[in-house]
């Protein structure tokens, strides 16, 4: 059986077991042990795969002539319609405002436990306060201390630094240093697949224990979430996009939806961006008339470092956990969470549910508890198909913009 089906009959149960055992103390406890395991093994994956991921990504994307006008032409696209869908999600959560309800914050109705002055005190304790301080935080002093105390900025600072350095080494010494971290990379993505196997016991502990505190009421708040996300996922998807194929590319929007359809259907039923590739790299060749030259270069990157509907969801699922707590974000702190949204979703790896641990490390950067990412499971699985699709639309947007600066005449069938 499917992951995704596994999750969905766990939630049925933990909404049954949760209404019927109500705050049994063993039933509780059970849950509170069962979901700490699942959290702590989201943490564990935090640092070396994220910081893994980006070297790769990036060590790579230098082999095929970054450096050129192709390559730059291409990052820049893909990092503007990515800052684009981050402001779009925030945009969203502020106006619907999910961690609200009824003008108190659902951290009771969602069953968080921590002490609001307890957050408050954490997210100041990060220097999320000042922009100044966000920026100094940017170049670690001691990246392994900065990795250490959770502090992310630093540390995706400093793979970043990594990644541009090992591009400049001799042949033989990047070639080394390449397999090593691919091996790293490879190493993390089987421990992930392991600990989102354990994702339906998660779920069933996480969302029972919540249902037998605070019984339905916690779903209210999930739901204005999910409309958020997928109000802030169309709009990037129907406006923003479309706007770019007709302005920048000069293409019709409707045309190049019909090429690249099967793409956006496969990657919708799969939740990864990597297993949709080749049929992505068909479509624009074949029903849209790009060059294999502009789709083996611009694809295989946007599949990396492209995820426009996943920096959105970071950047929403951080803010939702903000409101939940009545935190009044700065906007210091809400640059932070733009900045690492962008940062992280470079690195996050094109399998499902990856940008899990991408969000986990976004709140401990802020400062805010991790226990909110476990009722997101709840409704992830549906707004990962959803957001998945939206990151091959963005690759797809991409290569065509990319084509046609580069002279290409896209006969759009």
């Amino acid at each position: 059986m499917k992951l995704h089906w596994q999750i969905a009959i766990a939630l049925a149960l933990a909404l049954v077991a949760g209404m019927t055992l109500g705050e049994a103390p063993w039933f509780l406890e059970a849950c509170a042990f069962v979901g700490t395991i699942f959290l702590n093994g989201l943490k564990m994956l935090i640092v070396p795969l994220i910081v893994s991921a980006i070297i790769c990504g990036l060590a790579g994307i230098s082999d095929t002539g970054t450096l050129g006008r192709l390559g730059w032409r291409t990052l820049v696209f893909y990092m503007g319609t990515g800052l684009l869908a981050i402001l779009t999600g925030l945009l969203m959560v502020n106006l619907l405002a999910p961690g609200i309800v009824d003008g108190q914050p659902a951290a009771q109705r969602l069953g968080l436990a921590t002490d609001t002055e307890e957050v408050v005190s954490g997210v100041r304790e990060r220097g999320t306060g000042d922009l100044v301080a966000v920026l100094q935080r940017l170049v670690p002093a001691n990246p392994i201390g900065a990795a250490a105390e959770a502090d992310m900025l630093g540390v995706v600072t400093f793979a970043l630094l990594f990644a541009w350095a090992l591009a400049q080494l001799p042949e033989a010494t990047r070639r080394t240093q390449q397999e090593f971290w691919q091996g790293v990379y490879q190493a993390m993505l089987r421990i992930a697949d392991l600990v989102m196997r354990f994702a339906p016991v998660g779920v069933f502990a996480l969302v029972g224990g919540v249902v037998a505190k605070t019984g339905l009421e916690a779903l209210r708040p999930l739901a204005v979430f999910f409309v958020a996300v997928v109000a802030g996922l169309l709009v990037h998807a129907v406006v923003t996009l479309p706007l770019l194929l007709r302005l920048v590319a000069r293409v019709s929007p409707m045309a190049h939806y019909r090429a690249v359809g099967p793409a956006l259907l496969t990657a919708f039923s799969t939740s990864s961006s990597a297993a949709t590739l080749p049929l992505t790299l068909s479509c624009l060749r074949e029903r849209a008339g790009v060059s294999e030259r502009v789709t083996g270069f611009v694809l295989p990157i946007g599949a990396n470092v492209n995820t426009d509907g996943t920096a959105l969801y970071e950047c929403a699922a951080a803010l939702f956990i903000a409101q939940a707590y009545g935190l009044e974000l700065s906007f210091a702190t809400q640059f932070t969470v733009v900045l690492m949204a962008l940062l992280t979703s470079v690195g996050v790896a094109g399998i499902p549910s990856a940008s899990l641990v991408a969000i986990a490390l976004i709140l401990g950067t802020i400062g805010l508890p991790l226990e909110g990412v476990g009722l997101i499971l709840a409704v992830d699985r549906v707004l990962d198909m959803c957001r998945t699709s939206l990151n091959v639309l963005g690759d797809t947007v991409a290569t065509v913009t990319v084509a046609r600066m580069e002279g290409e005449d896209i006969l759009q069938r």
